[in-house]
Parts: structure tokens; C-alpha cells; sequence
């Protein structure tokens, strides 16, 4: 398994590439165990702590990938002495990371929260900035460290970039020291990094793939690009097809399941590891398919907490998890399309395309500003005799340049879902293959295992 797969904090916010078919991390030193105790409430010094990495003091400058982890219900408390700083930290209480927190920002300064605290408890995380030289930063901090409760986190927003004054926050109990430039994302990375848990089952990559209108071919660019990520990028993935009344993803695999998505959604607390396996049937070596019903016996009434559940259960069991999503609004779908690391919005070159796509990406980005913004997939372009709008004022009129265009090319898909097979399977050298593969690259950042090298050996046989 490549690194990536197993990283938490990879969001896949670097800067898009697009192709067409036609903080640097808080430095966590490993601070000298305490020599006398500390003062007031702040977590124990001799806690253990993540080995040095190098011989300099903390950065905070910010990476284009944050953290995945989703922080927990705490209460943060941040006293800042600049507006920049707070304006950072009202803009990173709004990420979707942090909504279950509860989060209050202040002016004032170190020196403000000393006083606040006098006479009421301290929450479970104080976000303290001082502009103050090291003697007087230290000096405060003594004076909270006094008016702290027990199990309180402090994390510190200083100016200087000093390894011994970091050194000297640690052996106070300090849980951080990050100094400017700030960013949203460096700062829920390090608030995600104090309530890291080792023991938390790993959380793979959810990639949603939503259609603008019906018909546009998102459940299919859907199942081809699970397919390819597996056979192609030869890493493990789960396909979930969320339209329940009429999937298409057991005809396309040509599988005809007992049991699949709706039966997880219908008993989404007992869904563990082995009755998940149990429920998936496999269409590979490394592809796993939570098939949908398609049938009309049942109303489907189900609620957005079952499909949080279920889909948060789900990416523990592969590096990348793809949903499958109907062409239907209602409080499920956006909550995944928000939830998603990845959001993949399929159009075709029309008017209400344009109109359907630009509200989704619209909403996705005011409800998500730190994220990347959703990929634009361009499907059936160039049908003949239909009017269309250029694919270079489509892309405008969003605001997103499309990261795949596909040509209107009826015959291999049509093959491929009449005989339950992938496009890359009935014509591997299609534009259509080809484009879903480099999607694939895209989205994973990953690329095709090289093929073996012919020993010296195998060739004297060939020849002989």
C-alpha cells in the first residue's frame, strides 16, 4: 500500500491539473522530560511525545494537504492579539473538520485569557497568542498555567521561531507552539494532531460521483473509474451505489446479490468488519461492491445519520471508497457530498446541466472553503445535430476549468452494459478508457505499477 493510502491528513488539496480526451506540518519535538513539576493545569510534560524530527523550532506554514480527521465535540477558547490571527481561526471554525466542536474567539491576547479565567473553568482547549519577547510570554503563561484545570490543553501563538523557547513551552506543558503564517488548515491539522488516536481503525478516501440531471453517465464514469482504480492502479477500493430503487452497478459488474448497500442502511450499528464482507461481493482482486436493491418493493425511507454511519464503517475497509449518488436532493446526499474528500460532478454540454452543476459547485464550495473545489466531468460532448455549449464557456460559467471531457462515442459503452463488463475491458485503447484512467491518476495521485522486465533468461527462450 503507497504511503498516501494511509495517510489521514491527505485532502487532495494541491492545485488541480486538468487534461482533456480530446502548513508544512507543526514540528512535534520530543520535549526533555520535566525536572520539577509544573504549574497549574496544563497536560502532563511527561507524556509521551512524538520523536524529534529535526533541530529547529516549530513552523506553521501551511500544507496544501490538512487533516482528515474529523476533530472531536471539544470546546476551544481562542484568545488572539492580532484581527489576521483571528479571522484564521473563525475561518477554520467554520470547516466542516470542526463541526462538532464548539468553538469561541476572542480578542486580547494571552494576557485576556489570564484574566477570563479567574473565575470560571477553563474549556478543553485554550488557543492563547502573544506578541510579547520570551521572558514576558513565559511569564504569562505561568499565570494561566495557575488558573487551568486539569486535563486543559494549551496550544501557543507566538512570534518567535526559537527552539529553545519551544523547548521551554513543552517542559511547561504546553500541547503546541505554532508561529505565523497561519493558515485554517494548519491549525485544524493541529488541533486534529492533539486528539490523534492510534488506536482509531483507518479511514480511507471517499470519492462521490453525482450527475447534474439524470442520464448524464455518472453512474457509469462511476463504476469504471472503482474499476480502474483497482485494476489499474492495483489498489483496493469499494464501490457503493447509493441509488437504491434503481442502481445499475449489479448490472454492470454482472452480479446479482443476496445482500448489499440497503441492508447496511438498514442496520447500520451491527455492520462490522465480518458482516460487511459478508454483504459485499467481491468483482476482483481488490474491488468490493456494495450493490443496491434496484427493485420497488420498499420506499427507502431512510435517514442521513444511517448513511453517515454507514459510509464512515465503509471507509475502513479500502484506501478509497467511490459512492455511486442518484440524481435526487434531499438531507442524505448533501450531507455526503459534503463529507466527501473527493466530489466528482458529471455534466453534458445543455443548459440544465450548466444550471444544476453551477448550484451544486456553488453550495459545495460556500460550505466548504478550505477544500479543494469539485471536479467537473464533461460527458457526451459532440452528439451530432445537438446544439451544445462550448465546452471553454461551460468551464467558465462555473468557474472550473473540466478535468475530463469525453466525446460522445455510443458503441463501447453500450457494449460493455449490455455484456455487464468495463469500458477498459471491451476497448482498452478508447478515448473513453483512456480518460478514466488518467481521472484515476488524478483523484489517487498515484500511477500504474511499472510491468515486470523480461529476465535475460525468458529472452534466450523466446529466441531459442
Amino acid at each position: 500500500m503507497a504511503p498516501a493510502d494511509n495517510d489521514p491528513f491527505n485532502l487532495g488539496l494541491e492545485d488541480a491539473e486538468s487534461f482533456t480526451v480530446g502548513a508544512v506540518d507543526p514540528w512535534r519535538a520530543s520535549a526533555p522530560p520535566a525536572l520539577e513539576p509544573t504549574l497549574g493545569g496544563f497536560e502532563d510534560p511527561l507524556a509521551p511525545r512524538a520523536p524529534a524530527q529535526a533541530e529547529s523550532a516549530p513552523s506553521s506554514v501551511p500544507d496544501s494537504r490538512g487533516s482528515e480527521a474529523v476533530i472531536p465535540r471539544v470546546t476551544l477558547h481562542a484568545f488572539c492579539a492580532r484581527t489576521e490571527t483571528a479571522a484564521v481561526l473563525e475561518q477554520a471554525a467554520k470547516d466542516r473538520r470542526m463541526a462538532r466542536a464548539t468553538t469561541v474567539v476572542r480578542m486580547g491576547g494571552l494576557a485576556a485569557a489570564v484574566d477570563l479565567y479567574q473565575d470560571q473553568p477553563t474549556p478543553s482547549l485554550v488557543m492563547v497568542e502573544s506578541l510579547d519577547d520570551a521572558q514576558r510570554l513565559l511569564h504569562h503563561l505561568d499565570a494561566l498555567a495557575e488558573v487551568c484545570d486539569a486535563g486543559t490543553k494549551v496550544v501557543v501563538i507566538g512570534q518567535a521561531n526559537d527552539i529553545a523557547l519551544y523547548r521551554e513551552l513543552m517542559r511547561r506543558g504546553v500541547s503546541e507552539y505554532l508561529t505565523p503564517p497561519l493558515s485554517a488548515l494548519s491549525v485544524i491539522r493541529a488541533i486534529a494532531d492533539l486528539y490523534a488516536d492510534p488506536s482509531a481503525p483507518f479511514v480511507g478516501r471517499q470519492v462521490a460521483f453525482v450527475g447534474a440531471k439524470g442520464g448524464v453517465g455518472a453512474s457509469t464514469l462511476a463504476h469504471n473509474f472503482a474499476w480502474t482504480m483497482s485494476e489499474r492502479l492495483q489498489t483496493a477500493t469499494v464501490l457503493a451505489d447509493l441509488d437504491l430503487a434503481f442502481g445499475t452497478a449489479g448490472l454492470d459488474f454482472n452480479q446479482d446479490p443476496v445482500q448489499g448497500v440497503f441492508d447496511a442502511l438498514s442496520q447500520p450499528d451491527r455492520l462490522d468488519p465480518v458482516l460487511m464482507d459478508r454483504m459485499m461481493v467481491r468483482c476482483g482482486d481488490r474491488l468490493s461492491l456494495f450493490a443496491a436493491p434496484a427493485t420497488l418493493d420498499d420506499d427507502y425511507e431512510i435517514g442521513a445519520d444511517a448513511f453517515d454511519e454507514v459510509t464512515h464503517r465503509i471507509r475502513a475497509a479500502a484506501p478509497y471508497v467511490v459512492l455511486d449518488l442518484p440524481h435526487i436532493w434531499s438531507a442524505w446526499t448533501r450531507r455526503v457530498l459534503l463529507g466527501s474528500d473527493e466530489l466528482v460532478v458529471v455534466a453534458t454540454p445543455d443548459l440544465a446541466s450548466l444550471r444544476n452543476a453551477k448550484n451544486i459547485i456553488d453550495l459545495v464550495r460556500a460550505a466548504r472553503p478550505n477544500d479543494a473545489p469539485p471536479r467537473l466531468v464533461l460527458n457526451q460532448v459532440g452528439v451530432p445535430g445537438r446544439p451544445e455549449i462550448p465546452v471553454k464557456d461551460f468551464g467558465e460559467a462555473l468557474g472550473v476549468e473540466p478535468s475530463l471531457v469525453l466525446l460522445f462515442d455510443p458503441k463501447p459503452y453500450g457494449l460493455a452494459a449490455n455484456n455487464g463488463q468495463m469500458l477498459a475491458e471491451i476497448a482498452p485503447r478508447s478515448k473513453a478508457a483512456e480518460g478514466i484512467e488518467q481521472l484515476a491518476r488524478l483523484i489517487s495521485r498515484r500511477e500504474p505499477p511499472s510491468p515486470p522486465k523480461a529476465s535475460l533468461l525468458s529472452a534466450l527462450f523466446k529466441k531459442s
